[in-house]
């Protein structure tokens, strides 16, 4: 998918930057699905200890599973079974609004876009700034959030509610209308999926669907280049991405709620081993450590973006021809010298 021949710096004066987020323990202290069971009476511990339970109990019978599908699966078999009996993707996305975000958020998303625009116009650049989340929880609960109409782009998992019938082509009479609810797994996230969806905002796929995510464009042709990207999460589980940014050139940082030890010591570690630049509270509000950090990234991207096409005008721009003054009275030229830029060299 990646194009290995150096990129030329840009002439061009617009510029897109991306802040890419998981969501999960990033934008929300906790996980996205607590007012979906909260409204249905479900006992959120017991869903999760059967979905950690399930991999196990499946490899006994020699079928191997994604812990991530399995969750999917899992959360199907609630609504099949009743405790989650009626669940649409509007009442996901209605759930959606309850969920509590991280301090400082929504706010922080429109303020550091501001942040980048002025800061481009005043080194004469049209900078933009857009927001994209990844997570491989459910795109519909995400896109119920205040979080929603600051992004350009929303991945996660997405179910279907009423699959079409095999031999649909061949079915001309108008469908019933029955009561509907999710019943299959649409789209699929997991932490290596979260690669493709980067790429594809790299290449701009996300914006022109004639460019296939696997087509090889030119580094400087990419719509948002990796070295314009930052990438903000909260663990191990998001390394494939942090790998991909940081051998790119893009910036990466891991944040932890600031009660748990345990999320601290594993960005330290995460930090140690080169895989994130920085990491902080998952705290966004004015003058907080994280809000600084990444308001100072994107600065640095700026930055680079205005060295580069200085570079680029000293190397690709010629100078304008100038005028010749004849030489002073008393002065000659040598035979066999020529004058510096007669003829232009």
């Amino acid at each position: 998918m990646s194009d290995s021949r150096p990129s030329e710096p840009a002439l061009r004066t617009s510029h897109v930057l991306a802040c890419v987020w998981d969501f999960d323990k990033t934008l929300i202290p906790g996980y996205m699905q607590t007012p979906l069971f909260r409204a249905y009476g479900v006992d959120e511990a017991a869903f999760w200890r059967e979905t950690n339970q399930l991999p196990g109990l499946y490899a006994r019978k020699g079928i191997r599973t994604s812990k991530d599908t399995v969750y999917l699966n899992h959360l199907l078999s609630y609504v099949k079974n009743g405790p989650l009996r009626g669940l649409t993707n509007k009442r996901l996305r209605e759930l959606g609004a309850d969920i509590e975000l991280c301090p400082g958020l929504p706010n922080f998303f429109s303020e550091i876009q501001t942040h980048a625009q002025a800061l481009g116009a005043k080194q004469g650049l049209e900078v933009t700034l857009e927001h994209y989340i990844v997570s491989t929880g459910i795109a519909e609960m995400i896109r119920g959030t205040q979080l929603a109409r600051h992004c350009a782009g929303i991945y996660g998992c997405e179910f279907l509610e009423e699959p079409l019938p095999p031999n649909f082509t061949h079915q001309h009479e108008l469908s019933l209308e029955t009561p509907s609810e999710i019943s299959q797994v649409a789209a699929m996230v997991d932490n290596t999926v979260k690669t493709r969806f980067v790429f594809e905002i790299n290449k701009g796929t996300s914006r022109d669907p004639g460019i296939d995510v696997n087509a090889v464009v030119r580094s400087e042709d990419r719509r948002v280049p990796f070295e314009s990207m930052l990438y903000v999460a909260d663990g191990p589980s998001d390394v494939p991405v942090f790998s991909l940014l940081r051998k790119n050139g893009g910036k990466t940082f891991a944040v932890y709620r600031p009660d748990s030890e345990a999320e601290f010591a594993q960005c330290d570690s995460l930090l140690q081993v080169g895989r994130v630049h920085g990491y902080g509270p998952c705290d966004y509000t004015d003058g907080s450590f994280t809000t600084r950090w990444i308001r100072h990234a994107v600065s640095g991207m700026i930055e680079r973006l205005v060295a580069e096409r200085r570079q680029a005008v000293d190397a690709r721009v010629s100078q304008p021809p100038r005028h010749i003054h004849p030489p002073a009275s008393g002065s000659s030229i040598k035979s066999g010298s020529t004058q510096s830029g007669l003829f232009g060299d």
